[in-house]
């Protein structure tokens, strides 16, 4: 019951903060004055007159298209030569190299696509430049894009035979100087407070408590006597040749807690730490875990009550969350039931008692113990619902259910809140695909917030809701029949399946997280999981601001009784089920192949 009450605590968070920061988000989108306005709103009409932007000029959505990619071209560049010269750069305490080309293509593909896959280690890869300027930036950078393009289409919701929706670079700098800057700051320094680093001191080797042997394999050595001063290490009597006693333990330090608040509420994921939000130094605490785990949904929950609000229509607003939440509330139930019971082989034969009062029971391989199954559970429901991919437990510990609902998550596009502004739009789509199958149903010409949904809409919402599925099947699908991808996993069978499944949905889906035993820094993999994340995200931006444009050119219509509604519980679940129908039909067989597989054989 406690578990229960403390999942509940959590959703009841999220709702709370995100339903005045929508409405905050919506007025800054507007242009309508804030509490902050005072202070940011000199700020932003300094970055307008630095960067000679012209605010009040509009954009047709060739234009914005245009600006955007050019935007993310030259955040590519920067954060790929920043990587390749971090050697011979500054702020470079530990004396790392460059990055290798390939390792530098992908990590630079996956933070402008809002991905923050990691095929590296970031305390031993990059340096502090490479992870402020570069990294920190475009969690930025790629987080206000999202947004920026979930504006434009709310605009041609609302807007009348008109060409344009909205300035590419205005609604960059007022997300950036209105939101995201003090939002984060507020987190960072909440971090700091609860014991995340943040320095520039170089990292540190400090002398354990105990020393410990470790053998020539790298493996520790387990009740093995230790005789420092003689060097030697002995087990039941016997010497041990070639295992060696390790007195001090590698602590790295940085300007952690400044990139941890960018990745958790710009839905990045990326983490300082190789472990992510699994090391104690990036989240110490359950204090630290709550803030970071609330911030990863915070503002993906706050725009369907900002698009609510855009449009005049609360309640449809509020439709759109009820179907994220209710599927997010499925998911996380599963995850959490499955986590808990374990599977047969963890209380097989006694050697794990998972029934006790008195201990977390049920599955804790992979968790941290001071944050236990439930918060565990909730991150990582929260983190592969959006576009995230922080962790702070290994999903590679997870039951073979448990992986699969996440697996789930990230492969229906992320939609369920997914990332900023880009689940939002994401979920619309799938709106305008299910007012269209629900107008066919009733013999009427479909319709969505007082405008037709015509063929040219409905190419661009099925490329839209596609694109995820396509890239993770064909790149997944290849990927396994590559005997180089068979040396990269740590398992055989239907767990090495899902290993290379999950990378792929993961940089399908923009998502980032990943099962732990997967060896993706391949030049390969560099390259192939880098592109699919570049197609994953500016093909479906493309079809949103192309679906934009063509809606704002509409004229409204009148709503009769005959119209669809789309604010009432029916509509909730016809958009549940389109959304879960694409995933299914998309997904089932290589799910079958992988997790259920699993599943089944530890029924056995």
């Amino acid at each position: 019951m406690e578990a229960v009450l403390e999942y509940a605590l959590y959703l009841a968070i999220l709702v709370i903060l995100a339903v005045p920061l929508g409405i905050y988000i919506k007025k800054l989108m507007k242009g309508e004055h804030t509490f902050l306005s005072p202070l940011l709103n000199p700020c932003e009409r300094a970055v307008y007159k630095l960067l000679r932007i012209d605010s009040e000029k509009e954009m047709s959505v060739k234009q914005y298209i245009i600006s955007l990619l050019i935007f993310s071209v030259f955040g590519f560049v920067f954060l790929f030569l920043l990587q390749l010269l971090q050697g011979i750069l500054p702020f470079n305490p530990q004396g790392l190299s460059g990055v290798k080309w390939d390792l530098a293509f992908n990590t630079t593909a996956s933070f402008i696509t809002n991905t923050n896959w990691q095929a590296y280690t970031g305390e031993s890869t990059l340096s502090y430049l490479t992870q402020s300027l570069g990294l920190t930036v475009q969690n930025f950078l790629s987080s206000a894009t999202g947004i920026a393009v979930l504006f434009a289409l709310i605009r041609g919701f609302t807007r009348v035979k008109t060409d344009t929706v909205g300035n590419f670079w205005t609604d960059i700098t007022r997300i950036l100087v209105h939101l995201l800057i003090p939002l984060n700051i507020i987190i960072s320094l909440i971090l700091v407070g609860g014991g995340v680093i943040q320095n520039i001191s170089p990292a540190k080797a400090l002398p354990l408590l105990e020393p410990i042997a470790v053998s020539a394999d790298g493996e520790i050595i387990e009740n093995a006597v230790i005789d420092v001063e003689a060097n030697t290490v002995t087990l039941n009597g016997s010497k041990i040749e070639g295992a060696q006693i390790v007195t001090e333990q590698f602590v790295p330090m940085g300007p952690c807690a400044s990139q941890v608040a960018p990745k958790q509420s710009g839905t990045n994921g990326g983490g300082f730490m190789g472990v992510n939000s699994a090391h104690p130094l990036e989240n110490p605490n359950p204090f630290t875990n709550i803030v970071e785990m609330i911030s990863i949904l915070l503002i993906p929950a706050a725009l369907c009550f900002t698009f609510g609000s855009a449009i005049k229509n609360k309640k449809q607003g509020i439709a759109i969350f009820m179907a994220m939440f209710i599927c997010l509330g499925i998911a996380l139930s599963v995850i959490a039931v499955n986590e808990q019971i374990g599977t047969p082989q963890l209380s097989q034969s006694g050697n794990v008692d998972i029934s006790s009062e008195m201990q977390s029971g049920g599955n804790m391989e992979g968790k941290e113990t001071r944050f236990g199954i439930t918060a565990s559970s909730t991150w990582a429901a929260f983190t592969t619902a959006a576009s995230n991919g922080s962790v702070n437990a290994m999903h590679d510990s997870l039951t073979p259910i448990s992986g699969m609902v996440t697996m789930l998550l990230m492969q229906l596009g992320e939609v369920i809140f997914g990332g900023v502004g880009c689940g939002l739009y994401g979920m619309l789509a799938f709106a305008i695909l299910t007012v269209f199958i629900a107008g066919l149903m009733v013999g009427r010409t479909p319709e969505f917030l007082g405008k037709k949904i015509e063929p040219f809409e409905m190419k661009w919402a099925v490329i839209v809701s596609l694109a995820t599925p396509v890239a993770i099947l064909i790149g997944s699908g290849i990927a396994v029949m590559l005997p180089e991808i068979t040396d990269s996993i740590s398992n055989s069978g239907a767990h090495g399946f899902s290993q290379v499944l999950y990378a792929f949905s993961s940089c399908g889906g923009n998502n980032g997280s990943a099962f732990a035993g997967f060896n993706a820094n391949t030049v390969f993999l560099n390259i192939t999981l880098g592109l699919i994340m570049l197609f994953a995200r500016f093909i479906p931006i493309i079809g949103i601001l192309k679906i934009a444009g063509s809606m704002a050119n509409k004229k409204r219509i009148a709503t009769t009784a005959g119209t669809l509604s789309t604010t009432n519980a029916m509509f909730v679940f016809l958009l549940i089920f389109i959304v879960l129908l694409v995933g299914a039909l998309s997904f089932f067989p290589a799910l079958a192949l992988g997790p259920i597989a699993e599943f089944l054989e530890t029924m056995v």
